[in-house]
């Protein structure tokens, strides 16, 4: 069978890629320590599960307008509001099945063949193929030399981009690193968008989980940049929702109306009574949100004590639930030893743009980070 040139140009998920190698080790009776997986290790929380129920018996199984339930959108405007996005109702938002569909459909949407898109290093994994499959060319800002801090990579930056470039991509607090951009590197952001006329994506999905009382600024809500961003979230992270496939992005009122044709005539719609459980996920779960939140800063604490009694210093994350280990050598052979010797799970830093890391992902119990730990300086890994 002959394939479409636009799909060669892409490889298989790097994270998914090693979260099979610990299933396939698992089915054959290893105990795997997999800190691979960028997901909540959290149930969803029991009232979105109920209001899940009550919508599937009140009937609600059914297709639903293609950009969303009225409920669903009128309370993502309310979340918005509440960061501070003021400029979005409604018409501005557009509700997928993931943050995945919502970022793919804007790709699609705004991206012409040969189109520049600019990406901060290291970057999600799944950015880089979308920009590909769009037809788009890249141009990367490492950011590693700064432990992943944005703000003294500005210079780097407004070295890379120039009036050709079409789409910059912001990730903050950001997988695979962590951190939160600051207000003045957000600003050095606005600066250069406006400058040379750059879209902007703010992917939010990490936003509710954030450390040491540390609060992240959506970049929509700078001046000059209200028109210019797009502010994409969805209910994976924060609600422990990953296989609910839930998410949204909110931009100017035309490109909803672009991109909700790619969206009808490929999805139509998300679940419906998995947007009923999204509105619940919204409005009433501070509490269970706050939970999980709290755990991940206590995990993150124990990592970064456990990793400085074996000599690793690693940057501290002020976000998300993952963690950047600089290794010896090759990251992904040393990702390969991790799992068939140590029998750990991790994801070479290669595929993220930022090679001699690896991410560790601390979505995992205390005992299993710790034993992954010492599994890791056992095989003289650390």
């Amino acid at each position: 069978m002959d394939f479409a040139e636009r799909i060669t140009r892409v490889e298989p998920s790097a994270t998914i890629a090693i979260s099979n190698l610990a299933a396939e080790l698992e089915a054959d009776g290893v105990d795997v320590v997999d800190l691979s997986v960028g997901e909540p290790d959290f149930d969803t929380p029991e009232n979105i599960k109920d209001a899940a129920k009550a919508a599937m018996d009140a009937g609600n199984t059914g297709y639903t307008p293609s950009d969303g339930i009225p409920e669903l959108k009128e309370a993502i405007v309310e979340k918005l509001h509440d960061d501070g996005l003021t400029q979005y109702e409604t018409d501005n938002v557009l509700v997928t099945p993931g943050g995945k569909q919502a970022l793919y459909e804007v790709f699609q949407s705004v991206i012409d063949d040969g189109d520049e898109v600019c990406l901060l290093d290291p970057a999600w994994v799944s950015y880089e193929a979308m920009v590909k499959l769009a037809g788009g060319s890249l141009a990367r800002v490492d950011t590693a030399a700064h432990d992943f801090d944005l703000e003294p990579a500005l210079d780097d930056l407004a070295a890379t981009v120039s009036d050709e470039t079409e789409l910059l991509v912001i990730n903050s607090p950001g997988n695979p690193h962590g951190s939160i951009y600051s207000d003045a590197a957000l600003e050095g952001v606005r600066d250069l968008a406006v400058e040379h006329d750059i879209t902007v994506i703010s992917d939010e999905i990490y936003k509710e989980i954030t450390y040491d009382g540390r609060e992240a600024t959506s970049l929509g809500t700078l001046e000059g940049m209200e028109d210019r961003t797009i502010t994409l979230n969805g209910f994976s992270k924060a609600y422990a929702m990953t296989g609910w496939r839930l998410g949204y992005f909110a931009g100017p009122e035309e490109l909803v109306e672009q991109s909700g044709k790619l969206h009808s005539h490929s999805v139509t719609c998300a679940v419906n009574f998995v947007q009923h459980a999204g509105v619940e996920a919204l409005r009433n779960t501070d509490e269970s949100i706050e939970e999980m939140r709290s755990a991940f800063e206590r995990r993150r604490d124990m990592l970064v004590d456990l990793f400085a009694e074996y000599g690793k210093e690693v940057p501290e994350p002020e976000g998300a639930f993952y963690m950047m280990l600089p290794v010896d050598g090759d990251d992904q052979a040393w990702a390969e030893a991790a799992v068939e010797e140590a029998h750990v799970a991790t994801v070479p830093g290669s595929p993220f743009g930022t090679p001699g890391y690896v991410r560790l992902s601390y979505a995992a119990s205390r005992e299993r980070l710790r034993e992954g730990v010492e599994r890791l300086a056992e095989e003289d890994l650390l």
